[in-house]
Parts: structure tokens; sequence; C-alpha cells
């Protein structure tokens, strides 16, 4: 199972990468489907319930994020310094916190969806609407948070085709129950949430499926490896350093938002279809961050310094080819996609003020984007942790400056500030990861 004779090559890096980019795409069509067929029922209230249900279970799973991240990077070192049990008990370790971390949510639901209720408050028909759709959907959460330690895993073994087919059958089961659920039975709100909880969970028994190598010997219940005292506290430490890191990022994008509601209805609503922008180039180099988490991850396992470098790079240049691909889409048909979503013409014109923000944040945010990989697949997370610290703080300084001076100016070149901090401060530690590549010590924690 070691990768230390194998070199990288853009194939490797693309066979990565695009099944990533495929499987993301997948994303915003259950969210158009979900929103379609409760908009069919010909009320308000149910899409509102299922839109704040939605965002509410996302917001409480992806608490646990961590798991995909922090199984990508240490399985890749398992991976490439030939240890196969290891790789086997990491999924086996992922799989009993993503079930613990469901069953925690089952347990506090009620306080959970009160307190959900009370930082977003919704009408009366609404709130029960999306109580119910809450009460369903929080019975996927064993499913849907272990189901991060599959996606992770099967990516440090480079096996992302078999996540596009996971998601591909989730999203595609989710789809077909939706359309069957509510259109055809009727079951309006409730529909859609039974949908989610069956694709889900069926989801999570195909997952295991497709990591049915990891549980072909004994390895993987040989409990005195999974339950390894050190092995344990290391990937407590990792993903509890990524945990941090990812709470200060949606912080700072949840104040975005909040100080953009601050400069009007019209900059609010125009802001909020320029993140799609931001969404998009997300999920585009998201493939190409992968394959370097997959790809470094394997090279420090294996001590191999030189294909460290060269998983880096190569990576990188795919996904900066990419980026000026999504520059060049955005600069040609970013109006046109500014009136597809929305039709008000205040909004209009307002977004497109703001769009050349659009036209160079791929570039712009490409660096930040590859280091995040990159120190993921090294699993240098309190390096991360620390530098995402940094990369606030000189980001509040830039709000606190600009948005007085510049208005929506200000607070878009503070989100450039942002992510060009997070790439200078990343960058500031990446020698120490080349020298990992040579000590006998992995972690940096």
């Amino acid at each position: 199972m070691s990768t230390e004779n194998e070199q990288i090559t853009s194939k490797r890096v693309l066979n990565v990468a695009i099944p990533i980019v495929i499987s993301n795409a997948t994303y915003p069509i259950l969210g158009a489907v979900d929103t379609g067929v409760v908009g069919q029922i010909g009320e308000a209230a149910p899409i509102g319930a299922v839109g704040i249900g939605a965002i509410t279970l996302s917001m409480v799973f992806w608490i646990f994020g961590f798991l995909r991240m922090g199984t990508t990077g240490l399985v890749a070192q398992a991976r490439g310094s030939g240890d196969v049990g290891e790789t086997g008990a990491l999924l086996v370790r992922g799989l009993m916190i993503g079930f613990a971390g469901g069953l925690l949510f089952i347990l506090l639901q009620l306080p959970l969806f009160w307190g959900a209720f009370q930082i977003s408050p919704a009408s009366p028909e609404v709130e029960a609407l999306a109580r119910d759709y809450l009460g369903i959907r929080i019975w996927g959460g064993p499913a849907a948070i272990a189901l991060y330690a599959i996606t992770g895993w099967l990516i440090a073994l480079e096996r992302t085709r078999a996540v596009l087919v996971l998601q591909v059958f989730i999203n595609g089961m989710n789809i077909v129950l939706d359309l069957w659920f509510v259109l055809g039975l009727d079951w309006g709100v409730e529909g859609v949430a039974i949908a989610t909880l069956i694709s889900e969970w069926s989801g999570l028994l195909l997952g295991l499926w497709l990591c049915r190598a990891a549980f072909a010997g004994d390895q993987w219940r040989d409990w005195a490896r999974v339950f390894d005292r050190v092995k344990i506290k290391r990937m407590a430490v990792v993903n509890t350093d990524i945990m941090i890191r990812s709470l200060l990022l949606q912080a700072s994008f949840l104040s975005f938002m909040f100080l953009g509601a601050g400069l009007g209805d019209v900059t609010l609503a125009s802001n909020q279809i320029l993140m799609q922008f931001v969404s998009i180039t997300a999920f585009a180099l998201d493939g190409f961050a992968f394959a370097a988490e997959a790809l470094v991850g394997q090279a420090l396992g294996a001590k191999n310094r030189a294909q460290l470098r060269r998983a880096a790079l190569l990576s990188s240049y795919w996904a900066f080819g990419s980026a000026i691909v999504l520059a060049l889409g955005f600069a040609l048909i970013g109006p046109w996609m500014i009136d597809v979503m929305s039709k008000a013409p205040e909004v209009q014109v307002e977004a497109r003020v703001y769009l050349w923000w659009m036209i160079l944040f791929p570039l712009i945010g490409l660096p930040s984007w590859m280091f995040d990989g990159i120190f993921i697949g090294a699993t240098r997370t309190r390096d991360m942790r620390v530098a995402m610290f940094q990369s606030v703080v000189v980001y509040t300084v830039s709000l606190i400056v600009t948005v007085p001076l510049l208005g929506n100016h200000g607070l878009w070149l503070s989100m450039f500030i942002f992510v060009v901090a997070r790439a200078l401060t990343l960058w500031r530690y990446y020698p120490g990861l080349e020298a990992e590549a040579t000590s006998p010590n992995i972690s940096n924690a």
C-alpha cells in the first residue's frame, strides 16, 4: 500500500480533482429541487421552513466537518508510510466519532432547535413546519457525520471517483424521493425531510461498501490499535485545531453578511448574489485542494520531500489554470448570471458595480485554498489554527478602517485582504512543513 515509489503526475492530480469538481456540482442541483418541489405546494411557508431547516442542520452537522479534513490528512500519511493497519483503524475511529456526534445531536435536539429559532426567528407557521422538518432530519445525524469520515478516507486513498459515485447516489436518491413524496404522495415538508433521511442512511451503507477494503482483514477490529492512546490523542489534537480554524472562518463570512446588511437591503441582496460566485469558485478549486491533501499527505508519510514539493506545486499549477478559466468566465457571463439570480433592476445594477471583485476572486483566493489543502494533508493543523487567528485579526482591522471609508467596496476589499492574509500566514510556515518530510516526527501538534 506504500506510495513511496509512485510519481506525482498531472494524471494523478486530475484523477483526484475532476471527480470532486463534478461531485460538488450536484449540491446546488439538490438545493434547487428541494426548493422547487415545496414551491409547487403554492405557499411561501413551506419554502421558508425547508430553507431554515436545511441551513440549521448544515451548520450543526458541519461542527464535525473537521472529521473529513482530519481523516484525509492522517490516512494519507498512514498510506504513504505503508501502515495498512492504521488506515483501517483511522476509519473505525472516524465512524465512531460520527455516530457519537450524531447521537449527541439527537439527544440535544430540543435545545438545539430552540437556539436556532432564537437566532433566526420566523413566523409561527414557518417555525412549526421547520420543527417538523428538523425533528425528522435530526435522525440522520449519525449517518451524515459518519459520511464525513468515509469521504475523507476515500480522498486520502485517491478514490475520488468513489466519492463521486457516493454523492451522485445520495443526491440522486434524494431528488427522486423528493418528487415522489412531495408531488406524488403530497407529504409536503415532511416528505422532503424523509427523502433526505432515507438518502443519508442509504448513502452510509453504500459508503461502507465502498470502504470495504478497510474491513477485509482483522486490522479494523484490532481494538488495541483502534484505541491506542497516542494515536487517539494525535487525532483529537488535529481535529480540534481544524474545528477552531473552521469556526473562525465561518465567523468571518457571517460577519461579512451582517455588515453588508447594515449597508441597506439592495447592497445585502447584491452581496448575496455575488457570494454565489465565491461558492462556485470554492466548488471548482476544492478538487485541486483535495488533490493536494491526498498527495502531500502520502509524500509526507513516505518521508519524500521532493514528492511533497512536487505534489504541492503540480496541484497548484492545475488550480491556477482553472482559476484563470473561472475569471474569464465571470467576466464574460457574470452580468447574465446576475440577471438570472435576481429580477430586481436595482439589485442587478448594484451587483454589476462589484462584479470586478468576483472576476479577480479566483486568482486572489487561489493561494489560500491551495495552502489549506497542503497543510491539511500534512496535518500541520496547529499552524492552520494560528494562521487563521492572525488572518482574522488582520481582517477585523481592515473592516474597521475600510468599511466606513469605502462602504461595500471596503467590505469586499477586506474580504480580499482576508484571503491574502490566510495565504501569507500559511506560506510563512511552509518551510517547516517541507522540513518535516525528513524528520522522524510527523506531527507538529
